[in-house]
């Protein structure tokens, strides 16, 4: 399948605002490069903006993020052709390989967040075959965390370690880490990367999406057996919620699958859930961080939710094209490049204010309260979202 259409600006007056938004993002972008550049260790969220006094080390084993601020410099270079961008990522190149080779036992299943938006990117962007080597051998590792008798990719913990919690765990997110498997499957010529993502994909069309149309965060299955056992939840409300940033990734993962398989059900799935995401949004736009809260819950938004699913709309309707999808797609964003969540201060790493991550358990048994921060992932997904309408750029994915 070819890369997703661009996506053309509603008015002049949006058009003006994401001029506004894309150049600060390109400015932070520069700005946090520099940092991890220099020092590749930044945190994944923070309260205040400020990434870098919260660091994770890029070879701690629960580390997905490091790849939004190369992804952002990316985006950045193919719009300014400023190469200090690809010079300053290119250092990182030993630190990338050898987390995938030295350190590989001590990853997860977000290889994918990880070397599209560095290895797969830079290769693209510049034809090194260092990266390109690199990027396969994240998708060796990943693919290595395929339960063929389940048919799933294990989300978290050291493969050769089966008596912890997460052991015969997959969550929703996964859905994002596939393209790598597509990309290394068009590269090597091997049907193997490529069938271990539609493996993946199907169990996830299967057992997260619920007859409503929601979606849950993660699904437990024998180890032996390879059989779905049940749902379960780390990120959204409950285990009966639904998270709306995992379906944030389930709308753009279906479509992206579609887009390299084209198979008509993953459309079909991501469209579905899509309408549902839209119908639930209220006046604020930007959504409750998870769409059944019980009544008198902390409102808490996720920005980050708003800027993924904007990406997954235009996703969907540049394969499918919906005014109604579109037309929200828009809605989104135009609220995302407003005063109540843009920071332009070009001294907070941070892009955009109140998204929301996990802030322990809840006061009900099961359930997870929320905290509201700014997220790398947020703003990389924000980024690509005004890309696509300013300089139809292609994506990473």
């Amino acid at each position: 399948m070819k890369p997703s259409a661009a996506i053309p600006v509603a008015n002049h007056s949006s058009s003006a605002a994401y001029d506004r938004a894309y150049a600060v993002c390109v400015d932070k972008a520069r700005r946090n490069l520099a940092r991890l550049a220099a020092r590749p260790v930044a945190g994944p969220f923070a309260r205040d903006g400020d990434y870098f006094a919260h660091p994770e080390g890029f070879f701690d084993i629960g580390n997905w993020t490091s790849s939004f601020h190369t992804g952002m410099a990316l985006q950045a270079f193919e719009s300014t052709h400023d190469p200090e961008f690809v010079q300053l990522a290119n250092r990182l190149g030993d630190s990338y390989r050898a987390k995938v080779t030295r350190a590989r036992m001590d990853t997860m299943h977000d290889l994918g967040f990880l070397y599209s938006l560095y290895s797969v990117a830079l290769h693209r962007l510049t034809g090194d075959v260092e990266h390109q080597r690199t990027g396969l051998l994240a998708a060796d590792e990943l693919a290595k965390r395929f339960s063929a008798r389940g048919g799933y990719i294990r989300a978290w913990g050291r493969m050769d370690e089966n008596d912890t919690d997460y052991a015969g765990l997959a969550i929703i997110d996964c859905m994002m880490n596939l393209p790598l498997l597509f990309w290394a499957a068009r590269e090597t010529g091997s049907r193997f990367y490529s069938e271990i993502a539609v493996a993946h994909a199907d169990t996830t069309q299967a057992n997260f999406v619920r007859a409503d149309d929601s979606v849950c965060h993660a699904f437990r299955f024998d180890l032996t057996t390879g059989a779905p056992l049940r749902p379960e939840n780390y990120c959204g409300y409950a285990v009966d919620s639904h998270w709306a940033r995992g379906t944030a990734w389930a709308i753009y993962g279906f479509a992206l699958a579609f887009r390299h398989t084209g198979r008509t059900a993953y459309l079909d799935t991501a469209a579905r859930l899509a309408k549902k995401f839209v119908a639930l949004l209220d006046r604020e736009i930007v959504p409750l961080w998870d769409f059944r809260l019980p009544a008198g819950s902390e409102p808490v938004r996720d920005s980050s939710a708003a800027a993924i699913v904007v990406c997954g709309l235009d996703e969907v309707c540049a394969h499918r094209p919906d005014t109604a999808l579109s037309a929200a797609a828009e809605k989104l964003l135009g609220r995302l490049c407003s005063a109540g969540y843009l920071d332009p201060n070009p001294e907070c790493p941070g892009v955009l204010r109140h998204a929301e991550v996990g802030a322990g358990p809840g006061v009900v048994p099961g359930t997870i309260k929320a905290q509201d921060v700014y997220t790398s992932w947020g703003d990389y997904y924000f980024m690509e979202a005004l890309s696509r309408r300013l300089n139809r750029t292609a994506d990473w994915w």
